[in-house]
């Protein structure tokens, strides 16, 4: 048994997150980097379909166009996100529990249960986003209410439309304040929703659930654990924040030096690139802080470890101790 299964606290948590992601880096970043290549592919897709489109002179009737596909992209950059997760999750539990773990058969993981983590996520994603999402749905609804044609693809429109239409810039400006504090409440509702959901996509990996009882299951384990996920999932943010703006120096240059002006593709693409390394280097740890506390509340709440040290000597479980699951 490994001599992690104890009850931790959360700078050991730390520890041995970042433990786990030193000693098998390449097993870690050959996981992420699969499928931060598969978010790659559909970005520069993304980018091909707006260079077909005529960025950045793009009619004004095919706003919407662009509007479609950046969610369309966002929508599946988020599942092939979750599915990495999934693939990080099950090479975690392997490495923490003392098992084998490998590139090919954390990533092949994911297939036989391929649709119950889509749906997972999904789910997931609706319950904590949704109001946020909606309120977003509503801003755009009335920036293309207020704002002339070509807003979204030329930002010169916009220098002149303060100008020209004034009192619909001021009308546009009252609208977008008042959801303001409603865009407050439902990010904070979101995270508060995500704490609760946050220990499903482990045990949907590891106990072989399905969604709605990932979901259930991790609502009742991560009591107890949330504000330490919560730091954990802001130290992680706070290294990504820190990487993308190294990264992002020439994204920051061009904005300085030509304000006002989109964005160049090639520039753009630059930034995707950037995007692939960051969720390559840092897309694990998250996912392994995540599975840690997924094994750690178990040990506090069920007595996890005294179950796998029954399981690693032959022995039978007690009728009172949970069923253990197939690793």
């Amino acid at each position: 048994m490994t001599n992690q299964l104890r009850p931790l606290n959360l700078g050991e948590i730390l520890d041995r997150t970042a433990e786990l992601y030193r000693t098998n880096y390449l097993l870690f970043a050959g996981i992420a980097a699969i499928f931060a290549g598969a978010m790659l592919a559909v970005q520069m897709l993304h980018l091909g379909a707006l260079a077909l489109l005529g960025y950045p002179h793009v009619a004004p009737r095919l706003e919407w166009v662009i509007a479609a596909f950046a969610v369309l992209e966002i929508m599946a950059i988020l599942l092939i996100a979750g599915l990495a997760v999934a693939a990080t999750n099950r090479a975690v539990a392997w490495v923490h529990l003392g098992q084998p773990a490998t590139i090919r058969a954390a990533a092949a993981s994911v297939l036989p249960r391929l649709r119950s983590y889509l749906w997972l996520m999904t789910m997931v994603g609706f319950r904590a986003w949704a109001p946020l999402a909606a309120l977003y749905i509503a801003m755009f609804a009335i920036l293309f209410a207020y704002l002339p044609a070509g807003w979204l693809t030329n930002p010169a429109v916009m220098q002149s439309a303060q100008v020209q239409n004034p009192s619909a810039i001021f009308s546009m400006a009252i609208g977008v304040l008042i959801l303001a504090p409603f865009f407050l409440l439902a990010g904070v509702y979101g995270v508060l929703m995500s704490l609760r959901y946050s220990l499903s996509m482990p045990a949907c990996v590891v106990e072989g659930l399905t969604a709605g009882q990932a979901i259930k299951r991790s609502i009742e384990l991560s009591k107890g654990a949330r504000g330490r996920i919560f730091v954990l999932g802001l130290l992680v943010y706070a290294i990504r924040m820190l990487l993308g703006i190294l990264l992002g120096f020439p994204l920051f240059a061009f904005a300085i030096k030509h304000p006002g002006h989109p964005l160049p593709l090639g520039l753009t693409a630059l930034a995707q690139l950037a995007g692939f390394v960051i969720n390559t280097l840092i897309g694990p740890m998250y996912s392994t802080g995540l599975t840690l506390f997924y094994y750690d509340q178990r040990v506090r709440r069920e007595g996890f470890d005294i179950e796998w040290m029954m399981q690693a000597a032959g022995l039978s479980l007690p009728a009172e101790l949970p069923a253990s699951e197939s690793l």
